[in-house]
């Protein structure tokens, strides 16, 4: 929607009681467009307008649009958690851990450094998203991913692990202006799509990634008809689920040239200068600094709880199912846990395009976020348990757990975007979801970390009398989904004027 924005004005919507002084004013001059009893203000040549214009011509979903949201979300999921079913064998192979019971703890460190990276940059690539456009830091971070995740699975080393997932992080400014360009591609009443669209490839990137990279890890060992083990993929066991993303990386880089920019870029027309002076006049407020906007500080904050779940689960997740069952894990293979997250990426999927909306539409985005945490804390205390059912009975129960886990956590990160987006004006949208990144980066640095050390140290105490061995896992993070539960309500959540406030 067009609202006034100084330098990178946005067209300003002048509705009836900020209407030009004569139809032929409108008609005539200055770039105004009478539409549906509103009168909207476009200049030519400006992106932002462009879009507007196709906006206000067309009520419909604009899918072309909504193809680049999900192509170039997915293009930066999948490298943060690709790594995870393979991970626990890539430390071990490359010798670090002195002894078995070790290996969470550097695996955790790994995990870490992407997140670091991005708690870093995010806040500066949501400002450059906001002077310089949202499609070329769209542009620029697709490019880091092809190249560091490349060379993330040419690994030789544990420091060349870190430093390569440092700088993927670092450069990979991609999900704050993707956030802001799937609201602005759209108009108002498909916004809950478009942000369950970001919220569904980023999900489905977080389980299609680990699925890669469990089917795809140590290629020459598990595909010895195909890959030699003199062959660069067998001297290099790791690199093909990388290569196969940066791949997909590169395709959707070549697709970008078509993608519209949707930033304006003009000053105000100096004829419309009364006519801003009266919708200013009617009631839009000045901008203010995004740290005393409560509404979005309040949604950041939870926002970041419930990030910080999510990647701790991830990586338990994986660590759990590999582990040995004298540890209390299930000992499947890093393909066994690929085909779980397949099966939990195809529920995903059908969830967030079909079922999503209708919930959001007769729930609204906080109080579906309130209920899927509350169904999580059951869920999360039966997987202790499932180490003593046999197969198949336990392929079924844990492919059934994984995709309801998986759908409740995206239900909540869909709501805290949507009251994200609604709790700020256009042209602060880039930088909120900049700083949205960077807590929700910090905590997700702290995640994987902190889950490797807990998991580590939860192996090693199977006989405690308080939760023993992998119990103690999930019930921290249960704690974790009970703090995220407690702070969705008032008085420390404020709910944006334009969101539903259910």
């Amino acid at each position: 929607m067009a609202g006034r924005r100084g330098d990178s004005a946005a067209a300003p919507l002048l509705e009836n009681k900020a209407a030009p002084a004569s139809a032929s004013e409108a008609e005539a001059g200055g770039g105004y467009h009478h539409h549906n009893n509103n009168y909207y203000y476009y200049v030519d040549g400006c992106p932002g307008c462009a879009v507007d214009r196709r906006k206000a011509a067309s009520p419909g979903i604009p899918y072309a649009n909504f193809i680049y949201v999900w192509i170039v979300t997915l293009c930066t999921a999948l490298p943060i958690s690709s790594l995870f079913p393979f991970l626990y064998f890539m430390i071990r192979d490359l010798n670090v851990a002195e002894r078995t019971e070790d290996i969470g703890f550097y695996a955790g460190f790994v995990g870490a450094s992407f997140m670091f990276g991005r708690c870093l940059t995010s806040t500066a690539w949501g400002i450059a998203a906001d002077r310089i456009g949202r499609k070329p830091v769209v542009v620029f971070g697709i490019s880091s991913v092809v190249v560091f995740n490349t060379l993330f699975g040419l690994s030789v080393n544990y420091w060349m692990a870190i430093a390569t997932r440092f700088l993927l992080g670092a450069l990979n400014g991609l999900l704050g202006p993707i956030k802001a360009y799937a609201i602005e591609v759209c108009r108002p009443e498909h916004e809950a799509l478009a942000l369950s669209l970001v919220s569904t490839a980023w999900g489905i990137g977080l389980i299609i990634g680990p699925a890669l990279g469990g089917y795809l890890a140590l290629p020459a060992e598990n595909f010895p008809a195909i890959f030699s083990p003199d062959s660069v993929f067998g001297r290099f066991p790791y690199f093909l689920p990388c290569l196969c993303t940066s791949v997909f990386a590169a395709a959707v880089l070549v697709s970008c040239i078509w993608m519209p920019e949707t930033l304006h870029r003009h000053k105000v027309h100096e004829s419309t200068s009364q006519d801003v002076e009266k919708v200013q006049e009617s009631g839009i407020r000045k901008k203010k600094s995004l740290f005393r906007n409560w509404p979005l500080m309040s949604s950041i904050i939870v926002y970041c709880i419930f990030s910080f779940h999510d990647m701790a689960y991830t990586e338990v997740f994986s660590l759990w199912a590999e582990s040995d069952k004298k540890y209390g894990g299930l000992s499947l293979s890093s393909e066994d846990v690929g085909q779980v997250l397949a099966v939990t990426g195809a529920s995903l999927l059908v969830y967030q395009l079909f079922l999503y909306p209708r919930i959001n539409k007769v729930l609204g985005p906080i109080k579906s976020s309130r209920i899927a945490a509350i169904l999580c804390i059951p869920i999360l205390f039966a997987y202790p348990y499932m180490t003593y059912i046999s197969e198949p009975g336990l392929s079924i129960i844990l492919n059934i757990a994984s995709a309801i886990k998986n759908n409740l956590a995206v239900t909540i990160i869909t709501g805290t975007f949507i009251l994200q987006n609604n709790a700020v004006p256009q042209d602060q949208r880039g930088a909120a979801n900049g700083l949205s990144m960077t807590g929700m980066s910090f905590f997700k640095a702290l995640a994987p970390a902190g889950a490797g050390i807990v998991f580590s140290w939860a192996q090693k105490r199977q006989h405690a009398f308080f939760f023993p061995g992998d119990q103690m896992v999930f019930f921290l993070l249960n704690v974790v989904e009970l703090v995220g539960l407690i702070l969705t309500f008032k008085p420390f959540l404020a709910v944006p004027e334009r969101c539903d406030s259910r």
